[in-house]
């Protein structure tokens, strides 16, 4: 049980920081293995670190990727590393469609400019929009309701 008992301590490692020596000492001298074993059993751990509980992380996930939302399409020295390939929001109010040129504010508050020669001419009221990038880092608003794509640029 002597030589046991050293790995067991060690093992518990953070929970023994707070530990008092004096108390480990007088327990290692009692000849008594019971009264030792007790002693060591009385003796009161400090508490290990606490993990972060599953609200605070899915909370820190969350952050994470606003941040990754509220930087998507921004030049390069602006933004930060972009995790999101897409993300989802809409156009509040009515929405009659685009053309090239026009800029389209989302509800998050960005506003993105069209800059290919696409139209479509739409009568929709708080349209979904998937905001996605496509190949060559190209982004492009996908528009419930609209048959067709824009190319945009993000300019808020």
């Amino acid at each position: 049980m002597i030589r046991i008992l050293p790995a067991v301590l060690l093992a518990a490692g953070p929970a023994l920081a707070a530990v008092d020596d004096a108390a480990l000492r007088q327990c290692r001298a009692m000849a008594d293995a019971a009264a030792r074993v007790a002693c060591y059993d009385a003796i009161p751990l400090g508490q290990p670190a606490a993990a972060p509980r599953a609200d605070e992380r899915a909370t820190e996930r969350a952050n994470e990727q606003r941040r990754a939302i509220d930087t998507f399409g921004m030049p390069a020295g602006v933004r930060k590393e972009n995790r999101v390939d897409s993300y989802e929001t809409h156009i509040a109010g009515r929405f009659d469609g685009w053309e090239g040129g026009q800029v389209i504010r989302l509800a998050n508050g960005q506003a993105w400019r069209v800059v290919d020669s696409t139209v479509d001419t739409l009568d929709l009221t708080d349209p979904k929009v998937t905001v996605r990038r496509g190949l060559s880092g190209a982004v492009f608003l996908d528009i419930d309701g609209a048959n067709r794509s824009p190319r945009v640029q993000r300019v808020q």
